[in-house]
């Protein structure tokens, strides 16, 4: 699909300055959680030992589900592109970024609970070579289309037969997600203890966790996203499609694959729950944001 979108694209000033634009957001969402984190935990006196695991949960789990939900914009003409870059950064962030911060952090915790807890197991290999992978779907498609003015059209009918089955990526990115959730975990209590206030249990802090990163996912990033992005685009600054793309993307769900940066030092559960949660409250949300802003703006 990348390789499609970008075949099709004379990439000049204005692709430049969006990949530009989306280094800067991915760079301010997790500078956000870092600090949030950093207030968070000092707010509700968590010992040294987990506050770092709690900063290094919260921002870890900014890493959202570009590839897949978001993967859903690449079918939207007037996204594609856009939405093709912001995929492609963010999986630099997420796989080739965020694990040498979290070895970073992970070295300067105090005291290491046991003798193997400095060693930290790397990611798979096909995650370390995901990011690099689409870069190279890009970059081949790019240099391609501005040496010899290919498209994917000037194929004929294995044009069009490539236009389907590179469209396939999306509904099986849906179904990936989907698959994901299961009925057994949409719990009642669990739902109360995420969206209700009164928390009286063992667990108070592994919910008090999982509430603070469902806050700062589903409203407090998309809402200064949307007011920057928002503001830029009533003064016309910035297109429409720059704005659709960078709010639909701020509020997606936390990705699945940050389960997979578990041996860095984040909590596994809070984690789970977490991805869980903010695809339920979401994919819905996402849903509706698509089908209004492809048709209004």
């Amino acid at each position: 699909m990348l390789f499609r979108i970008f075949l099709g694209v004379d990439f000049h000033q204005d692709e430049i300055y969006f990949s530009l634009v989306c280094i800067a957001v991915f760079t301010l969402n997790y500078l956000l959680a870092y600090v949030f984190a950093r207030y968070k935990a000092t707010k509700i006196n968590l010992p040294t030992t987990e506050k770092s695991i709690f900063i290094k949960t919260v921002l870890t789990n900014q890493g959202r589900s570009s590839a897949f939900i978001g993967g859903s914009m690449l079918a939207i003409a007037k996204w594609s592109i856009y939405a093709a870059i912001y995929m492609s950064v963010g999986a630099i962030f997420l796989f080739a970024l965020i694990p040498y911060m979290l070895a970073y952090l992970h070295k300067k915790e105090p005291t290491p609970v046991n003798q193997d807890s400095t060693k930290i197991k790397a990611l798979p290999w096909y995650l370390r070579l995901f990011p690099w992978y689409l870069i190279v779907f890009a970059l081949v498609a790019i240099i391609l289309h501005g040496t010899t003015h290919l498209n994917h059209t000037d194929f004929g009918d294995y044009g069009i037969l490539f236009d389907f089955f590179t469209s396939l990526t999306i509904p099986a990115a849906l179904y990936y997600v989907g698959a994901g959730i299961h009925p057994n975990d949409l719990k009642l209590n669990e739902m109360k203890r995420i969206f209700t206030f009164k928390i009286n249990n063992k667990n108070f802090t592994n919910w008090t966790s999982i509430r603070a990163i469902i806050f700062l996912t589903v409203v407090l990033i998309p809402l200064i996203i949307t007011l920057i992005f928002g503001s830029l685009l009533a003064f016309s600054l910035i297109s429409a499609a720059w704005f659709s793309v960078i709010v639909i993307n701020s509020i997606l769900p936390i990705t699945s694959t940050n389960m997979f940066l578990i041996p860095y030092g984040i909590d596994k559960k809070i984690t789970a729950l977490a991805v869980t949660w903010t695809t339920i409250v979401c994919v819905p949300i996402v849903v509706f944001l698509i089908f209004v802003f492809s048709q209004y703006l």
